[in-house]
């Protein structure tokens, strides 16, 4: 939680003060944002392109613990979840709007400290701040994000398209996020036990940081165009490897088969699940969190990308009735399950 000796009241502000204080930074970057913040609405203008719309609601408690989520890498982290959905579609974000309820807990310095996050996101993926809200909340923070896009109506790829033969690929590695948020879990715990302690988080930087400060791949996007590949289709991974090849297959009527052997696993992510006494290949395909892209593409587009060492193929499509399995590297074969995180379960 936000510990600061300053601590100014946000009723001094009111709503609209609040508003433009925390926006007064933020420039408008892209020309399809004709008027950003300030009035009653923004004004876009798409350019002849397809407009792209997709929103996430945090809640505290439930998508975030405060306990070790500071409040920067919190706002940093609410842009990415959107901007990734943009991505999955093969677009390119352009604009975000952000509304917050605040519970009486949060004064202006906290609520600063998750606009720079949100200030840090804008600046690096070239996005504008366009809108929002703040209101009170008697649950505790909540934050909805709604990111926009654009891409040539030729260039969306949707989920729907994979075909028979297509081979099924991935960015990244898997599992980080999922073990980085163990990691977490496990020291908090120790500190409510024994406030002296402090947390242990040495040599785990990298699968901390897949937890705390995802990064959306834009790049990805971007280095398909310059290779000159569509996917057939694409999703990202949210909430577990598992569940977004289902989504994949269902979407597309068609069936999925990956193999264990092929799933990118980061170093760091395989040592420490196994310290946890977890499998490494369980953290990947239900864990969540790694906003990595999977997507399909045809056979005759391999070539192009066969040498890139961060995309790697996983998989390939088969027909509806083979279903959604995968090879163990013992060679044995086994349904796919969707076992990934669910909000509702909480």
């Amino acid at each position: 939680m936000f510990e600061n000796k300053e601590r100014t009241d946000i009723n001094e502000l009111g709503e609209f003060g609040l508003i433009k204080h925390l926006t007064t930074n933020f420039k408008i970057r892209n020309d399809y944002s004709v008027k950003g913040v300030g009035d009653d609405a923004a004004v876009l203008d798409a350019k002849g392109k397809q407009t792209l719309v997709s929103t996430d609601l945090l809640l505290e408690g439930i998508h975030f613990d405060l306990a070790y989520v500071p409040l920067m890498h919190l706002g940093y982290k609410a842009v990415q979840v959107n901007l990734s959905d943009i991505y999955a579609m093969n677009g390119k974000a352009s604009q975000i709007t952000v509304s917050l309820g605040l519970s009486s807990k949060f004064p202006l310095e906290a609520v600063e400290e998750i606009y720079k996050g949100i200030e840090l996101a804008c600046n690096k993926f070239n996005i504008d701040l366009i809108g929002g809200d703040t209101s009170a909340s008697k649950q505790g923070l909540v934050i909805s994000i709604t990111s926009i896009g654009y891409a040539d109506a030729d260039k969306v790829t949707y989920r729907n398209g994979a075909q028979e033969n297509d081979l099924l690929c991935v960015s990244g590695d898997l599992g980080g996020a999922y073990v980085g948020l163990q990691i977490l879990e496990r020291e908090k715990l120790i500190y409510l036990e024994n406030p002296q302690i402090q947390p242990d988080l040495e040599g785990k930087d990298y699968i901390i940081e897949r937890q705390l400060k995802p990064e959306a791949r834009m790049d990805i996007v971007a280095l398909l165009e310059d290779m000159n590949i569509k996917p057939t289709s694409m999703i990202d991974v949210s909430d577990g490897l598992a569940s977004e090849i289902l989504h994949l297959a269902t979407e597309s009527d068609k069936g999925i088969t990956i193999y264990e052997d092929k799933i990118p696993l980061d170093p760091m992510t395989y040592e420490t699940a196994r310290e946890l006494g977890i499998d490494p290949t369980v953290c990947a395909l239900s864990g969540g969190e790694d906003y990595e892209l999977l997507f399909t593409i045809s056979q005759e587009d391999y070539k192009k990308l066969k040498h890139d060492v961060d995309i790697t193929v996983i998989g390939h499509v088969t027909d509806k009735n083979s279903g959604c399995k995968m090879v163990s590297k013992s060679n044995n074969v086994h349904e796919l399950k969707a076992q990934g995180w669910n909000a509702f379960n909480k």
